[in-house]
């Protein structure tokens, strides 16, 4: 079996590296988290009770 040369083992690090990063920031970015019915309830009564009823 040949040797590899150090040089095509960096660039096979930074290959695998960056391919990696794009794999994790698309994961992350294509993640939209829903926001429990909770919040918005409590945030439309929030809004309500500033409505003064003269």
């Amino acid at each position: 079996m040949p040797q590899m040369a150090p040089i095509g083992w960096l660039s096979l690090f930074i290959i695998f590296s960056i391919t990696f990063m794009i794999f994790n920031m698309m994961n992350y970015y294509s993640f939209l988290p829903s926001m429990p019915k909770s919040t918005l309830i409590y945030k439309s009564q929030q809004m309500n009770s500033l409505n003064w009823k003269w």
